[in-house]
């Protein structure tokens, strides 16, 4: 199946096998089901350095905008500003340089517009390849790094926007022809693209959270979850209290998809402590940002951190549901 790697096969292949880390007295975050990035001591002592790494494969057109969003989120959703940036650019071999050049642009306009630079990177052209793929390192620095990992009971639970916002433009590409909906709608939706940056939000929110989190593949509820896993927490949400756009709701309705398990980048996720809720929402509005409290954070109930869903216990990671609609869509060809 495409999609994550499960959090299973991560602890037993790859995060005890790390090199160095365990002796390592700079890593104080390292590998970890549910961690946005690593975080490590400056050698002077002088804060923490933030470090993240991300691909992504699409159009030319989108690559470089979207691919610096996924990499800065994670930093920026673990109290750093992003400052650093590395690419590396691989092509379908044969394909114009023009796309390169509408690549390195748009990286370029990206970064500038967030004051990150592009220190380094490589690029190369592959046979096996169909459409450019690009990973993006992304480094930043902070005083206060904060954790996925950090919710505490008697926290509350803040979502920025809305879910579902880059699920809703991947409906509106990749489906919208087969879909029954106004072509406002789809071009609404389309737009959600521009939005997935998280970095301002987090900018505000990083003063007050216990935790924050980039929910990306399987949407709210699997960002959601990941947060109680990473916390040893149970997350209490109500469905009805999760925002969710109308142009997200008509798309999903047209798939048969849950607008909660869809792709979920341009949300912010945070916990945050109770008596600091009314002064962080009113920062965000003050920013023109969305924000909802859609929940709260409770001691564990069972042994296994759990994600309570209205009347839904969720323990284990899920799969978004785009993953069958595109597997649909490929038989179909």
């Amino acid at each position: 199946m495409p999609g994550k790697v499960s959090p299973d096969d991560l602890l037993t292949h790859v995060f005890q096998r790390t090199g160095a880390t365990e002796t390592d007295e700079t890593v104080l975050q390292g590998p970890a089901e549910g961690e946005d990035a690593a975080a490590i001591d400056w050698p002077d002592g002088e804060g923490t350095l933030v470090v993240s790494s991300d691909p992504i494969s699409l159009a030319a057109s989108q690559v470089g905008q979207l691919g610096i969003a996924v990499a800065t989120n994670d930093i920026a959703v673990s109290g750093a500003d992003p400052r650093w940036l590395t690419a590396v650019v691989l092509l379908p071999t044969g394909v114009d340089t023009d796309v390169l050049e509408e690549i390195s642009r748009d990286l370029d306009a990206a970064a500038r517009e967030l004051g990150a630079s592009i220190v380094g990177g490589h690029s190369e052209y592959v046979d096996q390849l169909e459409r450019p793929l690009l990973s993006l390192t992304a480094i930043g620095a902070t005083e206060r790094y904060v954790p996925t990992g950090g919710a505490e009971p008697g926290d509350a639970v803040v979502l920025t926007k809305a879910a579902g916002i880059e699920g809703s433009a991947i409906l509106a590409a990749d489906f919208g022809d087969d879909l029954d909906i106004a072509p406002e709608i789809r071009e609404r939706a389309a737009g959600y693209l521009e939005e997935i940056s998280v970095v301002p939000e987090a900018q505000i929110v990083r003063e007050y959270a216990t935790a924050m989190h980039d929910p990306t593949e399987g949407g709210v509820t699997s960002g959601l979850l990941e947060v109680a896993r990473a916390s040893d927490v149970r997350l209490e949400v109500a469905r009805d209290a999760v925002p969710v756009r109308k142009p997200t709701a008509t798309l999903c309705a047209a798939a048969g998809v849950d607008p909660l398990r869809i792709f979920g980048s341009g949300a912010l996720l945070a916990t945050v402590p109770e008596d600091a809720l009314e002064a962080c929402l009113a920062d965000l509005e003050a920013a023109e940002i969305e924000a909802a409290a859609i929940g709260t954070v409770g001691a564990l109930e069972g042994d296994k951190p759990e994600l309570i869903l209205d009347d839904e216990s969720i323990t284990e990671p899920i799969e978004d549901e785009l993953y069958p609609l595109w597997e649909q869509a490929d038989r179909e060809e």
